[in-house]
């Protein structure tokens, strides 16, 4: 088997990837300590060419060079915007007819694989701090929450892995 070259791998430039149409996902990280999670999160915005990255509370902003390290560059092609909290940015998004949900494990939370999306439904999903979640004065706020199934010991996730896991199935779904 042989190893594509970069320029065979079809990677846009950062002009054709502002240019490109993008999945209508918005991610909020509420509150997010860890700056390598926030550059995780921005590098699969990147790969899935998800709209926008909203970071709120004390979430780390770009520029920075350990959110760089993980983010490979995706700070300049992934559009994103700060708020001082989470709520200011679900209130605008909902104006902006977003669907919003927490990716959060709360009584009557929907597994990720039941979650029923309309083909064109714009989405907002919360991701929440890693210790605490997605702030408890947030959720009522939301259309619902969305869990990942989990069968082992441990029913928690490092959150870029589980943005990872919720942006691949829902992006899925899409194209």
């Amino acid at each position: 088997m042989r190893k594509l070259r970069l320029e065979e791998l079809g990677r846009k430039s950062v002009d054709e990837f502002k240019q490109s149409e993008k999945i209508p996902i918005v991610v909020v990280l509420d509150n997010i300590r860890s700056m390598h999670n926030v550059g995780s999160v921005f590098r699969t915005a990147d790969a899935f060419l998800i709209e926008a990255i909203y970071l709120c509370g004390y979430t780390p902003q770009p520029p920075h060079r350990d959110i760089h390290k993980t983010a490979l560059g995706a700070t300049e092609t992934v559009h994103w915007r700060y708020y001082a909290t989470t709520s200011e940015a679900v209130e605008e998004l909902r104006n902006q007819d977003y669907e919003v949900f927490a990716v959060e494990q709360v009584t009557d939370s929907i597994p990720l694989n039941q979650l029923y999306q309309e083909p064109n439904e714009k989405i907002a999903l919360i991701f929440g701090n890693e210790v605490n979640g997605v702030d408890a004065a947030v959720l009522p706020m939301c259309k619902g929450s969305i869990e990942i199934p989990q069968f082992g010991m441990k029913h928690s996730l490092n959150v870029s892995i589980a943005a990872g896991i919720v942006l691949w199935e829902l992006v899925r779904k899409k194209i």
